[in-house]
């Protein structure tokens, strides 16, 4: 019987954004297409070390093993490699004992145009150019940032961080912040209140891990010794009275986070450090750049208003 992947919560992820690819890539920088492919063929044993989104892929298909019968989640690897030279990307997975089986080799070209084909909800990547072709073209991407790898093994939970306007809900009212200012802001929030805004880029992926949450939530009915994997925090800038519009959002979509944070223009590391996801999403360079001693593996989501100008 065909598999469906239809019906799953899928993402797909590069080779740069699942493991340390920094010194294949000075190869390639450094001599070319053809003294990169012999240095891979020549290390194809050597195991890859863990990437920035590691550590939140690991965890996001252990979900898989909690509910076998469903198996609700599904990682696809792009690789701009050809299947030759993405031999070794593929014996470091198993290695890992990471359940990715389906992979698109491109040898050399984009892999946006086939995120649809594998119904992925998100498409993470370390190739900026990537990246914003995937946004451009109208799929959910986000540029993994630099940062210190840190995989707890005894550490089963997934952690999960959104920022709101931009990542979950369009950038309908950061447009009126970036014009207008922030009394015009709050003016226009106020004044739509109840008027749930539109999906972002990321929406229909929080949607998804919204629908996890259920199935965990049932699952803890049927035995209260489950113990939950999955823990989504939003944190905005927003605070009162512009606050009441996200809620009507995610009511209106059937959702909630586990926790939300209204900051008020606070730096959001102080909630990071606390909350310490495993991946966070946020469409605003200056917020991913402030994180603590950059232990938290970033996203850098190029979407909308926020991104219409050059980040400083």
């Amino acid at each position: 019987m065909a598999f469906d992947i239809s019906q799953k919560l899928v993402i797909g992820v590069a080779s740069s954004a699942l493991f340390d690819l920094a010194a294949s890539h000075q190869v390639y920088l450094d001599s070319g297409a053809e003294e990169y492919r012999n240095y891979q063929e020549k290390h194809i044993d050597v195991i890859l070390g863990k990437g920035v989104a590691f550590p939140f892929i690991r965890r996001f298909l252990n979900i898989n093993k909690y509910f076998p019968r469903q198996s609700p989640v599904e990682v696809v690897l792009f690789s701009r490699n050809s299947p030759e030279t993405g031999l070794r990307v593929m014996r470091s997975i198993a290695h890992y004992g990471l359940d990715i089986s389906r992979a698109a080799f491109m040898t050399g070209a984009a892999p946006y145009p086939y995120l649809p084909a594998f119904n992925t909800s998100l498409f993470l990547s370390a190739n900026e150019q990537d990246v914003h072709a995937a946004i451009a073209a109208g799929h959910a991407a986000g540029l993994v940032l630099p940062s210190k790898t840190d995989d707890d093994e005894n550490d089963a939970e997934l952690r999960v961080a959104f920022d709101f306007d931009g990542v979950i809900a369009d950038d309908e009212s950061e447009t009126v912040f970036k014009q207008s200012g922030l009394d015009q802001f709050h003016a226009h929030e106020t004044l739509h209140i109840a008027r749930p805004h539109q999906p972002g880029p990321l929406a229909a992926m929080f949607q998804k891990l919204a629908l996890m949450q259920r199935m965990e939530e049932r699952m803890q009915r049927k035995d209260p010794a489950y113990r939950k994997l999955l823990r989504i925090a939003i944190i905005t800038a927003r605070s009162a009275p512009s606050h009441e519009r996200v809620v009507t959002t995610l009511k209106s979509w059937g959702v909630s986070a586990n926790e939300t944070f209204f900051l008020g223009g606070m730096d959001k590391a102080r909630v990071l450090s606390v909350f310490k996801p495993h991946i966070f999403f946020d469409d605003q360079l200056s917020h991913l750049r402030s994180t603590p001693e950059g232990t938290i593996p970033m996203v850098h989501v190029p979407f909308g208003v926020a991104n219409s100008i050059k980040q400083k």
